[in-house]
């Protein structure tokens, strides 16, 4: 059996339904295998609906890998490249320099085998897609290894997200980063 990625049968159990919604319009007819050119029309919006969730959910899995690992040239570029911007506890940054310098000195430029050990987990994603733009919510746990060397919850958030299509990609137009376990205000660093 071929080695098959996640991603790709993800995408196969999603398209299940179009292929089912594909067979039963070829079955009422008047010409075997026709299918209307409406549905036809409607079919292939749906399946490109699908493929930029998941491109967008790809994104934000992304997004948490490259923060882990301390790779914040790869961080930078999920950004828009001229609007990109970040905001959250650590500060606020617009273009993808800005962002990466952000990151590199709050929290550092070491890789993450240099690293205390750190995971960001997301979950919950919610992606609303209009044309080239989409908005997200995803929750996350900041999850960091504690004395012992266990694993520990260190913060719980969510993100608010603004995304556009550039050049074929999807990237982070505004990416706010809200603490909600300590509440922290994004903007203004306050604690609640």
């Amino acid at each position: 059996m071929k080695n098959r990625s996640p991603m790709r049968c993800r995408a196969a159990v999603l398209a299940a339904p179009l292929v089912a919604v594909v067979f039963a319009a070829c079955i009422g007819t008047e010409k075997p295998g026709a299918v209307p050119e409406k549905t036809m029309h409607e079919i292939g919006q749906r399946l490109k609906d699908l493929e930029d969730r998941e491109e967008i959910r790809r994104l934000l899995i992304d997004y948490g890998r490259f923060l882990d690992r301390r790779d914040f040239e790869s961080f930078a570029l999920l950004f828009a490249e001229n609007e990109g911007e970040w905001v959250g506890g650590m500060g606020k940054a617009r273009g993808r320099d800005a962002i990466r310098r952000l990151m590199e000195e709050t929290i550092g430029t070491g890789t993450a085998k240099d690293a205390p050990g750190s995971y960001h987990l997301f979950t919950n994603d919610r992606i609303d897609l209009d044309g080239d733009r989409a908005v997200a919510s995803t929750r996350w746990i900041f999850v960091v290894q504690n004395g012992a060397g266990r694993p520990e919850p260190f913060y719980l958030g969510h993100y608010e997200d603004t995304l556009a299509r550039e050049n074929g990609k999807w990237r982070f137009l505004r990416r706010v980063a809200y603490s909600d376990i300590p509440r922290e205000n994004p903007e203004t660093g306050e604690k609640d």
